[in-house]
């Protein structure tokens, strides 16, 4: 079977989309498959002035197959078909994997061309199922566990890291109290690295890095704050898997919502902190304090590898799109399950 992957992340490297690349590259090595990435054309003029988004791309040069899976950011990247002239009649299979789909603004016309898509909450399946007529699947969110799973425990030297997004009033709050000089915690916090461009790749082993050595990482919900240039939503974010991967304390505020639910769903997944930003302070003070966390580390980061590694969502993709499970694939599976039992 031959086997495509279209994704974003060669041609237009983010460092907000690192961990959907990787699961793009994952697929492309479990399925030994040709990685296609469309470079993103220049926005023309009347698009600008009728202040039409979409995006263009150059052309890919591919013969086709008989399956093209597309990793998209969001359903927008959908479109990324386009850079492949005649995509429709190449492939036999064309299956859309929506990592952040709470977009719904965002499908374009081009879902329609789909045999299968996948949506990150159960929440957004009505809307393009019912739009576009395709089947459409929930599949979680993931993170290469294999990869970036601590295999030995480093000294906590941050005492509290935040990267991306964190709402204004907390961080001015949390800068305040633990910039002074008398504070003995010290607040990592963004930027940590570059946005976009080919270095944010290298960068992500320097993320992990820190997470490895921090002891507490915030975490909130899209809600909390929001600004008009961010979507609102309750979805599991990439931010709460790699900082549990990594053996951090997770606090802020968790997504009210299904997905939360069910995906942070053994005790003490997350510490809640009040919705008022000096009191908030305070219980991240009296958090950092405590001496009794290992274990929650421990277990924290054994739920990761046993639930939400990308190699288990690629299994789900071979049995939705009904794919042959490669052999490879299992045996790293059976690697995660051996790594697993090396913590609590």
């Amino acid at each position: 079977m031959k086997i495509s992957i279209l994704y974003a992340g060669r041609a237009a490297p983010f460092v907000g989309w690192l961990v959907i690349d990787e699961l793009a590259e994952l697929l492309a090595h479990y399925f030994q498959a040709e990685l296609l990435s469309p470079q993103p054309l220049p926005t023309r003029l009347i698009s600008r002035v009728l202040r039409r988004s979409r995006t263009r791309y150059a052309p890919l040069d591919s013969n086709g197959g008989d399956v093209l899976i597309v990793v998209a950011n969001a359903p927008g990247s959908l479109s990324m078909i386009n850079a492949i002239p005649h995509c429709r009649k190449k492939f036999k299979k064309i299956y859309g994997v929506i990592c952040d789909s709470y977009f719904q603004n965002g499908f374009v016309s081009e879902t329609e061309q789909f045999d299968a898509i996948t949506v990150t909450a159960h929440e957004d399946i009505e809307y393009p199922a019912s739009r576009f007529h395709i089947p459409v699947f929930q599949l979680d969110h993931g993170v290469d566990g294999l990869t970036w799973a601590p295999r030995t425990e480093m000294v906590r030297t941050v005492d509290l890291i935040a990267y991306g997004r964190t709402p204004p009033s907390y961080h001015a709050q949390f800068m305040q109290r633990f910039h002074a000089a008398r504070s003995p915690y010290l607040y990592l916090h963004s930027p940590l690295g570059n946005l976009s461009g080919p270095d944010v790749r290298l960068e992500r082993g320097m993320l992990f890095k820190l997470l490895h050595r921090s002891s507490v990482s915030l975490a909130f919900n899209l809600l909390v704050e929001p600004t008009n240039s961010r979507p609102r939503s309750m979805m599991v974010t990439s931010r709460w898997l790699e900082s549990l991967l990594a053996g951090c304390i997770v606090a802020g505020i968790r997504p009210v919502s299904r997905m939360a639910d069910e995906m942070l769903f053994w005790p003490d997944a997350t510490v809640e902190i009040s919705e008022d930003p000096v009191l908030a302070t305070d219980q991240l003070e009296e958090l950092l304090s405590r001496k009794d966390l290992d274990a929650q580390r421990q277990t924290n980061i054994a739920h990761i590898l046993e639930h939400h590694d990308w190699r288990y969502r690629i299994l789900s993709l071979c049995q939705l799109f009904d794919l042959p499970v490669p052999e490879s694939l299992q045996e790293d599976i059976s690697q995660l399950k051996t790594l697993r039992q090396t913590f609590a």
